[in-house]
């Protein structure tokens, strides 16, 4: 026999739902009285019985000291919150605000975010809070918008148009009038500026601040790439034009300043298609068996002065950035590719660390200072490996010495500690439409290692020598790259998870250890179908290297002191670290930290959002190149689960894709975020990161870069 409802019972399942509602009115009128009668009027609610509970309910809330009992059987809202600051944050669908003094995050409803969109930093008001729940707020006004320019396509009637915006920050299409469309048609992707968006407007209002071309053209979409992420896709006419007034400046008075190292063999070693060359390597051989290294770097800060248009430009800038298919330099061509580039045969102005070494690569000595320099050959990485590989070609005996001396370098870092995160770089073949055929892995090779061996030796000793002071005496303000530790819960997570695989971590003890379990782990992966997957797992255990004057050390390299010298021509930081080298080397005070600090947070600001371009260029490219593949079978290994679908990373050419939760089969799934894994209800199949699966490629949209998948067969 069926039991049947009581009254209390079914109280109880609504009393959730009803102090909701109560709560919320008395929140949205804090200013306002309300007895239990007007209450149940404003939620609609005309029975005797519910109108009691109602009472009852006020005086529970009363009890909770969320509402005040002015007089008899009336409350009032007990307004403790007053007003918060702070940056909004999303979580899935939900909204937060991240208090400025870094308090616990309040929740936002979605219909009291004001229009506040992520990142924006807000005032809000803070509801009264109720025992047990999160704090509640509500966005009274938008302080600082995060962004306030947005790509997309341009969808255009008679009288208006709407930006239609495909990113996870705009959750509305912006609306256009005719007079602010700069001659924009239906189809073509543009960049427009956020005018307008009062709390009861549905759609903001905007204009169009350029037109970037057709949508599907491979100019539009990458300048529509650098442009989602702030980044600059053309050089200002003026900068450009300040730069073409520069000449070499090698005149006599200027070489006398300088050691003159022509004489000496030196060249470049870089990628084929590079134009800046911004280091090259000298070497001879000197008295007592010795080896005269020098570590010559474009000497950029002569040509760029502070303040100059060219100088406001490239610290705006901050750092090149390097798409699929071009690069964006952070200084004009005419100083990068021209003035200031290594090129073979060409007198040039460097800044040199000058190293004499042992066979044993034991420096006995160096020197940092201003040189002339004259590249005697322009070698590829290709080109120099085939050098090292083959012991024949021009220069060998150099390379080979260098190469020699580069693997005892290697050879002693990694005895101190270094990680070897070799990871292997996803490239295309582009026709001349930007049109990728085929995909291909670049890996770092002897030629590669060893031009990094003496860039971080030349990195390390500029650092450690304006940073390592005698005791007693304080260090002066310099830019520093550090890498903290990593996080020991990430840390242990990473181990717990790779365990299923058969491999073991050590993630405590002395550095070395722990470095040295990392590194087997790298070595035990290599060549295996899970390699990928656990490097990225690695790497996103550890912490971000980023630039500041506090310097802590690079953990990754097991480096006390370290800095970026080595590239000029393309990050700023290095220009920085010039400018002090010899401001600091000719007897000058220590310079502002605070001032130096927030050059250095903005530095790596603009570093994390190249990165996130050049991201977003090869997911791009990925979607291009998998939608000549639409219904083809790949072997796959899952690379990413989350509550809505399966990532999966295919084999053949690491092209990523998700398999909606939809197409996993008949059966309700459940994300299981410690076990990294969702599991089905009814028949309990797993889907876990790292496990292989045959995927079948469902449709390919380069609109959202995104590729979907199904599974090749029925689950």
């Amino acid at each position: 026999m069926k039991k049947k409802k009581t009254k209390g019972s079914s109280e109880a399942k609504k009393k959730p739902e009803m102090l909701r509602k109560i709560a919320s009115l008395f929140n949205e009128h804090p200013e306002k009285t309300f007895n239990y009668k007007q209450v149940s009027a404003k939620l609609g609610l005309k029975g005797e019985s519910q109108r009691a509970f109602v009472n009852h309910l006020l005086y529970e809330l009363s009890e909770e000291d969320f509402l005040i009992e002015i007089s008899r059987g009336k409350f009032k809202l007990n307004s403790r919150g007053g007003y918060v600051c702070g940056r909004i944050d999303r979580q899935g669908v939900k909204t937060y605000l991240i208090p400025d003094d870094g308090g616990e995050a309040v929740f936002i409803p979605e219909r009291k975010t004001n229009h506040a969109l992520l990142n924006d930093r807000v005032r809000a008001y803070l509801y009264a809070r109720r025992k047990g729940l999160l704090p509640e707020a509500e966005v009274v006004e938008i302080l600082e918008r995060a962004k306030d320019t947005f790509v997309g396509v341009l969808d255009v009637s008679d009288n208006y148009a709407f930006l239609i915006v495909e990113n996870r920050i705009m959750t509305s299409d912006i609306f256009i009038p005719k007079n602010k469309l700069k001659g924009g048609k239906t189809g073509q992707k543009a960049v427009v500026k956020l005018q307008a968006w009062e709390p009861d407007m549905k759609n903001p209002v905007g204009e169009v601040l350029d037109i970037l071309g057709d949508k599907g053209d491979n100019n539009a979409e990458m300048h529509a790439i650098l442009a989602e992420f702030g980044l600059p896709y053309s050089y200002p006419a003026e900068v450009e034009a300040a730069a073409r007034e520069l000449d070499d400046g090698i005149t006599p008075e200027e070489i006398k300043k300088r050691l003159d190292m022509r004489d000496v063999t030196t060249f470049t070693i870089d990628p084929k298609d590079a134009k800046d060359f911004d280091d090259a390597l000298s070497i001879r051989s000197i008295e007592n068996g010795l080896w005269e290294i020098g570590v010559h770097i474009a000497d950029v800060t002569h040509y760029v002065r502070p303040g100059s248009v060219i100088d406001e430009e490239a610290y705006k800038r901050a750092t090149s950035v390097y798409l699929v298919d071009r690069t964006i330099p952070m200084l004009p061509e005419h100083l990068s590719n021209g003035i200031c580039s290594l090129r073979p045969n060409e007198d040039k102005l460097t800044y040199s660390v000058i190293f004499r070494m042992d066979d044993e690569a034991e420096i006995h000595h160096y020197e940092i200072v201003k040189t002339l320099t004259r590249s005697n050959r322009r070698f590829t990485y290709e080109e120099a490996q085939s050098v090292i590989e083959n012991s024949e070609g021009e220069f060998c005996d150099e390379i080979l010495q260098l190469d020699k001396l580069a693997k005892k370098l290697r050879e002693k870092r990694f005895a101190g500690g270094a990680i070897a995160f070799d990871r292997v770089e996803v490239r295309f073949e582009i026709d001349e439409k930007g049109k990728p055929l085929r995909v291909f892995f670049k890996e770092q090779k002897d030629a590669n290692k060893l031009i990094e061996e003496f860039m971080l030796l030349a990195n390390k000793t500029v650092a450690a020598h304006i940073g390592k002071q005698e005791k007693g005496k304080k260090a002066k303000t310099f830019v520093y790259r550090i890498h903290d530790l990593p996080n020991p819960d990430k840390l242990h997570n990473f181990a717990e998870f790779i365990k299923r695989f058969g491999y073991y971590l050590k993630t405590s003890g002395k550095q070395n250890a722990v470095s040295a379990s990392i590194n087997k782990l790298l070595d035990a992966v290599d060549g295996k179908r899970e390699q990928n997957l656990i490097e990225t797992l690695a790497i996103r255990s550890m912490a971000k290297a980023i630039y500041s004057t506090d310097n802590m050390g690079h953990y990754g390299l097991a480096f006390d002191y370290y800095t970026h010298f080595t590239s000029p021509i393309r990050r700023y930081p290095d220009m920085m670290v010039h400018r002090l080298l010899e401001h600091y080397l000719s007897g000058g005070k220590s310079v502002n930290k605070d001032e130096y600090e927030d050059y250095c947070q903005h530095s790596s600001d603009k570093e994390q959002l190249a990165a996130n371009a050049e991201r977003a260029s090869i997911k791009y490219k990925q979607v291009e190149f998998m939608a000549e593949h639409v219904g083809l079978v790949y072997d796959g290994v899952i690379s990413g689960i989350t509550e809505w679908g399966v990532y999966v990373e295919l084999v053949e050419n690491k092209c990523e894709g998700m398999i909606p939760i939809r197409d996993l089969g008949d059966d309700y799934y459940v994300f299981d975020e410690k076990n990294y894994c969702l599991v089905g209800k009814r028949h309990g199949r797993r889907f876990q990161l790292g496990d292989e699966i045959t995927i079948r490629v469902a449709k390919a949209d380069l609109d959202k870069k995104q590729l979907d998948f199904v599974p090749a067969s029925p689950l």
